[in-house]
């Protein structure tokens, strides 16, 4: 190690370094867990929700096949839905990974068409789009968090594999080197001084 001066004051440094290192890669290994188990969480609700927006899509799709026969075509009606602005979007911290939080209202503001105008298929179909909508934001929440934490898993995997691989082994080696530079001085200082006094 030929950077690293063998003295006392620099083996009290690199020890100190080392615990810190050690500390930061017990913090790593931790905080990845963590991370990796609210991602299989996420994981888990998003198949789930997958299977629910799929059910509710076909559902949705038969009842404005039904109201497509029913009233001729539903695109006039369609056209004056107005566009939902209600989905916002705000986020929370989760071992300092930004998770988005969404929410979206479950209800239409107004019906922009009278009740005898339609029929109850047509009514079904807006259900089904309405709770469509939710669950799709629900889905955009979970897959965005579940995306942005395997990122933080990953990060956080590079940051202890290198304190771990890298750096200890490192710091291990410099006072290991220090330690036994040290010990030869003391035996040739010994040495040195039990000459000195047969020469007395």
């Amino acid at each position: 190690m030929p950077n690293t001066i063998p003295t006392k004051g620099n083996l009290m440094s690199l020890n100190r370094t080392l615990a810190l290192a050690r500390m930061g890669y017990d913090l790593m290994d931790r905080k990845r867990n963590v991370l990796i188990r609210e991602m299989m969480r996420l994981i888990d609700a998003a198949a789930a929700l997958q299977g629910r927006i799929d059910s509710t899509f076909t559902e949705a799709y038969k009842a404005l096949q039904l109201a497509n026969i029913m009233l001729g075509t539903c695109r006039d009606l369609a056209e004056n839905v107005p566009v939902d602005a209600s989905v916002q979007i705000r986020f929370r911290s989760i071992m300092g990974v930004e998770i988005p939080y969404v929410t979206a209202d479950d209800t239409l503001a107004s019906t922009p068409f009278g009740f005898t105008s339609t029929t109850a298929d047509f009514d079904r179909a807006i259900d089904c789009f309405v709770r469509v909508k939710r669950l799709v934001t629900e889905l955009a929440e979970v897959e965005t968090a579940t995306y942005r934490l395997a990122y933080a898993v990953k990060k956080t995997q590079k940051r202890a594999n290198a304190l771990q691989n890298v750096i200890i082994p490192d710091l291990t080696g410099k006072i290991k080197f220090i330690v036994e530079a040290l010990e030869e001085k003391e035996r040739e200082e010994f040495v040195r001084m039990k000459v000195l006094k047969r020469r007395e």
